[in-house]
């Protein structure tokens, strides 16, 4: 594994200089488990939630000059400040970047000063292959009623990841990106890509690539490759979800997750004693562990007593959902199939209405009393 990366650093780092490139020291390699761990003993415990401001339906209209909402983003990220939070992760889009790469790069810095005015960094995904898997830049559409989720678009999209000839033209969207804010404090994680095999079962599956995972492993080979050839100073990774993770029991891509990522991460919605169990498997490759997606109520994953175990641990907890908006994620998984007609009896996702008003007050006092902040 390591002679791959070697090999595919050494490719990114020719084609960089033949492209103009600038690579400043070489291609930083995998951190070492001791590197890894002064990361996690030097950071302090990270909460938060994945985060989309209410007034976008999918990252293309959170970026996007016309829709950027830094008003929102300011109110919302005080109601994060509130709960006690200290990182939030957030979503890019390279149609965002295509279309306007230097906008787009001050928007980021926008977004950024404004998470730290209120004390939050920030865990930056670069990629993410769930739900629409034709993202197109422009005016997104209305979200469609009763509808998990209804407008969040893949980055890539199918057109460009089901044709490795392709997946070139992303490069510049990654050194563009990382290389601008590769030793910013104000990020503190990389997310390569957001379960990069899913093939939305429930949504968009007859428009997947039948080798959607092999497809997903040569693109994040090369993402990581060109991100590691910016030498960012913070850590990258990319979530396992799917799976129980022993060694032996791993997918080609959920090796790669596991061995090159610097920090580890993955996504649980299960009730505690099957997050206990996938958090074992995690741990034992001796990195510091992200779990970067929890929290769906009617599912058994609840803050309490999800979060407390997260805390107990010093493992990163985002849970899914903030705000509720556009995304309209307070509503289940299988809306796909049946649309809701009125607001869930339990929400799925979320903490907070749009009025700033908490879904579930004793909710929000758990979170606060684990994060410091009802004490302040």
């Amino acid at each position: 594994m390591n002679r791959v990366r070697r090999s595919i650093a050494l490719m990114a780092c020719v084609a960089g200089v033949l492209l103009g490139w600038a690579v400043e020291g070489g291609a930083r390699d995998l951190w070492t488990k001791e590197q890894a761990q002064a990361w996690g003993k030097k950071t302090p415990w990270l909460v938060g939630s994945n985060y989309i401001p209410s007034t976008a339906i999918n990252q293309l209209e959170m970026w996007q000059a016309e829709t950027f909402d830094p008003a929102t983003i300011d109110r919302e990220l005080g109601l994060a400040h509130g709960l006690g939070f200290n990182s939030m992760r957030v979503f890019l889009h390279d149609l965002a970047y295509k279309q306007d790469p230097d906008g787009f790069l001050k928007r980021v810095d926008g977004f950024l000063a404004i998470a730290a005015k209120h004390k939050i960094g920030v865990m930056l995904v670069l990629f993410d292959s769930v739900w629409d898997p034709f993202p197109k830049a422009g005016p997104q559409r209305a979200p469609k009623p009763g509808v998990h989720n209804s407008g969040w678009v893949q980055g890539p999209g199918v057109e460009i990841l089901s044709h490795p000839e392709r997946h070139g033209e992303l490069e510049g969207y990654v050194r563009g990106v990382v290389g601008r804010f590769k030793d910013d404090p104000r990020v503190q994680v990389w997310d390569v890509c957001n379960e990069p095999d899913n093939t939305n079962g429930s949504s968009y599956m007859k428009f997947e690539p039948a080798n959607k995972s092999e497809l997903a492993l040569m693109l994040l080979k090369k993402a990581y490759a060109w991100a590691r050839d910016e030498n960012p100073t913070q850590p990258l990774t990319s979530g396992v979800w799917v799976g129980e993770w022993q060694r032996g029991k791993l997918t080609p891509l959920q090796t790669f997750q596991l061995e090159e990522s610097d920090v580890l991460s993955f996504h649980d919605y299960s009730p505690l004693p099957k997050l206990k169990a996938r958090l074992e498997s995690v741990e034992a490759y001796g990195r510091p562990v992200l779990c970067t997606e929890y929290m769906a109520r009617p599912e058994g994953s609840r803050f309490d007593p999800c979060l407390a175990f997260l805390k107990s641990k010093k493992v990163g907890a985002y849970n899914w959902g903030f705000v509720d908006g556009k995304s309209q994620t307070t509503i289940p998984w299988d809306s796909w199939k049946t649309p809701y007609r009125a607001e869930p009896p339990v929400w799925f996702h979320d903490i907070f209405r749009r009025d700033g008003t908490p879904y579930d007050a004793g909710e929000v006092a758990y979170i606060r009393g684990l994060t410091g902040a009802a004490g302040k």
